[in-house]
């Protein structure tokens, strides 16, 4: 009689690898492989290294904080220079800044009609240039869009743009007092006469460089003129536009000081003509500098003005 026996191929005898089914039940096999006993284990995943913070750009910082510092300590240097060597009582810094604290104290008091705070001469400033520079922009721009769209009118008013831009804003006073026949509409005139020269020119300028490929997809198209004017020249002439818009803001706010001194009234300008009337040299200095720290608020306003709707390769 021939017995077989059956070899596992562990080398384990086959009798020993059945587990009763309480023991499977249970997960305690005595025959449970070491693999099988980790494979329930969480496998622990290695955490990817915590990127090092880039450390702090010093030298950035020294080279954004240090050129203004200086420039601003040389010029209070060459000014208390100038003011210990003059003999005609030119006011020194510490001087000025403590007449500013007492001029900045009450800016909007009214003790009359040529009598109040520079707050409201600012504004009052401000307002005329908000007039003037508006209509020079709603006559402006559409006009630049028509000159530089159509040939035409190029050849028509660019003799009477390259007569008239060189003429000195302050020229056009006596006409609007002619005109209006008063002291605010004509400096309202002075003020739209001067700024809407550059906005006339970009724009134009900015119409005649839009590739011809442009219009040429737009006449394959037969794209009526107003989808022309809104949907091609607008988007790209608007950094031109933005750039003339930006001059004629800085220009009109030049031109008002000048005007308001020649006319009256209520305004900065008038405010540094009547401090010098009163000898008042300090005001003067203030107003020096209150003039241009709101000249460079209206740029860096219509900077980033213009950084926000101007493509990627015109702000590089």
């Amino acid at each position: 009689m021939v017995s077989a026996v059956f070899h596992s191929p562990l080398g384990i005898p086959f009798d020993a690898q059945v587990d009763s089914p309480a023991e499977l039940r249970a997960g305690t096999s005595p025959t449970a492989t070491p693999a099988a006993t980790h494979a329930s284990a969480p496998i622990a995943t290695a955490s990817p290294p915590a990127r090092a913070k880039p450390p702090f750009d010093w030298s950035g910082l020294w080279m954004k904080v240090f050129p203004p510092v200086l420039g601003l300590a040389l010029l209070i240097g060459v000014w208390q220079m100038v003011a210990s060597t003059s003999t005609s009582n030119f006011p020194t810094p510490w001087a000025t800044f403590q007449q500013a604290l007492d001029v900045f104290k009450d800016p909007f008091y009214r003790k009359g009609p040529n009598d109040q705070g520079v707050g409201w001469n600012i504004l009052s400033s401000l307002q005329r240039v908000a007039l003037g520079f508006g209509l020079a922009a709603v006559v402006g721009i559409p006009a630049g869009f028509a000159i530089g769209r159509f040939e035409f009118l190029s050849r028509m008013f660019n003799p009477l743009i390259s007569l008239l831009r060189p003429v000195s804003p302050l020229a056009w006073l006596p006409i609007g007092l002619l005109v209006f026949k008063g002291a605010n509409p004509a400096a309202i005139w002075t003020i739209f006469i001067c700024s809407i020269w550059p906005m006339v020119i970009n724009t134009a300028v900015g119409v005649q460089r839009v590739p011809q490929d442009y219009m040429n997809v737009a006449k394959v198209l037969n794209l009526s003129e107003w989808k022309i004017l809104t949907k091609i020249l607008f988007p790209a002439v608007l950094p031109y536009m933005l750039t003339g818009v930006r001059l004629a803001v800085g220009t009109a706010w030049l031109v008002i000081v000048a005007a308001e001194m020649l006319t009256g009234g209520v305004g900065i300008g008038f405010w540094v003509w009547d401090e010098w009337n009163n000898l008042n040299v300090k005001n003067i200095i203030i107003a020096i500098f209150v003039i241009g720290i709101v000249g460079l608020l209206l740029e860096y306003a219509l900077i980033k003005l213009a950084t926000a709707f101007t493509f990627e390769e015109v702000k590089s």
